[in-house]
């Protein structure tokens, strides 16, 4: 069985490939430009989400969690006058992309970890690398793109912006697969 220690410096490597790479995808070449469309009116919208003082978190509009209430003629005007929105509120203030960045290599090194377990579960030292390659990528890519579709399909993420951001996990996947087929313990 490979040891718990030899899952650290890969995971290490693959965070690293994993954070340049996506600084490279979101900063240099702003693949995800296109994922994010300006409201007609941003300022009326502003303006009326400072009037309601939500606290940061998740909000549906419309607000209706009960199915009894479903059935209202009030709430089916609502669902057709539209519009339909999942709305996420976060703190107000500058932008401060250093927790954001350090959230980011915290999970890319979790999934980098969880990913070198299921390997370390799979496969004894000295495996091939391309068996090594095989079970890390799979199970990198379903922890950095398969909740995506879901959104698609349940909060009306457009799935264009699913379908790139699970390129940009399929890309993850490869890099942290690479680094775990290349740093597998020999037998």
């Amino acid at each position: 069985m490979v040891e718990w220690s030899a899952l650290l410096l890969p995971s290490l490597v693959a965070t690293v490939l994993v954070f340049v790479a996506s600084s490279l995808i979101h900063m240099v070449f702003r693949l995800h430009n296109p994922d994010y469309r300006r409201l007609g009116d941003e300022e009326g919208v502003a303006a009326a989400l400072r009037k309601a003082a939500p606290t940061p978190g998740q909000y549906v509009i419309p607000h209706c969690l009960d199915p009894k209430e479903q059935a209202s003629p009030e709430t089916a005007r609502k669902y057709a006058e539209g519009p339909i929105a999942v709305i996420y509120i976060g703190r107000n203030g500058a932008i401060k992309l250093g927790p954001f960045l350090g959230k980011w290599i915290g999970y890319a090194f979790v999934v980098s970890l969880l990913a070198g377990y299921v390997a370390r579960a799979a496969l004894g030292p000295g495996a091939r690398y391309l068996a090594v390659f095989q079970v890390v990528g799979a199970a990198a890519w379903l922890a950095y793109s398969w909740q995506s579709p879901s959104d698609s399909i349940w909060k009306s993420k457009p799935w264009s912006v699913t379908l790139r951001g699970m390129f940009d996990g399929l890309v993850y996947a490869a890099l942290t697969a690479g680094a775990y087929a290349w740093l597998w313990p020999d037998a």
